[in-house]
């Protein structure tokens, strides 16, 4: 199956990527500077961030979880969006 998705969707899903990594990069140093506070309010402010893209994305595409932790509208919306490999 072959999804034509609109530019929105991958601008979207690159910012979403570009914070991930952000994220996973601050953990990784706080993991072994706990008491960083810059770095703690940084990784603070790029979870938020996050929580935002990510509430925007599932409500413009679909969820972006399975197994639970997102939502889903009907009709089942897994099947709407393209699978990762196709990204």
């Amino acid at each position: 199956m072959e999804h034509t998705m609109p530019e929105q969707f991958y601008t979207m899903l690159l910012e979403l990527q570009e914070v991930d990594f952000v994220l996973v990069e601050l953990t990784l140093y706080l993991d072994t500077h706990p008491r960083d506070t810059h770095a703690i309010q940084q990784y603070n402010q790029y979870a938020q961030k996050r929580m935002h893209l990510a509430a925007r994305f599932e409500q413009e595409f679909g969820p972006l979880k399975s197994f639970g932790q997102s939502f889903t509208r009907h009709p089942w919306q897994w099947i709407d969006t393209p699978w990762p490999w196709q990204v």
